[in-house]
């Protein structure tokens, strides 16, 4: 057993699982403001766009009932088509996407002006 938590030990202290375990915290932390950008500022601007359309109350009751919202129809044990909520989840994927892609393009253009300032330093 001794042994057992020896090697564990010597796991846990190596470079690898300590730059893993940051960088998912790391991670975890960028969901988050990546999130934020798309749920708080780009969808009210989809919103507005699409004339405040709540996407998320967009459904089909198999019941043959009408009702208002969707949570009142699973209130009353309706059998739904959500299908409101897989376009706005798209739309999220999509605004995500394109958030991380203007990231990632910005990311490699400061490096790219790095990498012109060192060769131009030699």
């Amino acid at each position: 057993m001794k042994k057992f938590f020896g090697e564990f030990k010597e796991f846990i202290a190596k470079g690898n699982v300590m730059d893993l375990a940051i960088g998912m915290v790391v991670g975890s932390t960028f969901t988050k403001i990546v999130n934020s950008m798309v749920n708080d500022i780009l969808m009210p601007i989809v919103s507005l766009l699409t004339g405040r359309t709540n996407f998320a109350n967009m459904f089909i009751p198999l019941d043959g009932n009408e009702y208002l919202t969707i949570e009142e129809a699973q209130a009353a044990g309706a059998t739904v088509i959500a299908y409101g909520n897989l376009i706005e989840l798209v739309i999220n994927f999509l605004l995500t996407a394109l958030f991380l892609f203007f990231i990632v393009k910005a990311l490699n253009k400061l490096r790219s002006l790095k990498e012109k300032d060192e060769e131009e330093a030699k």
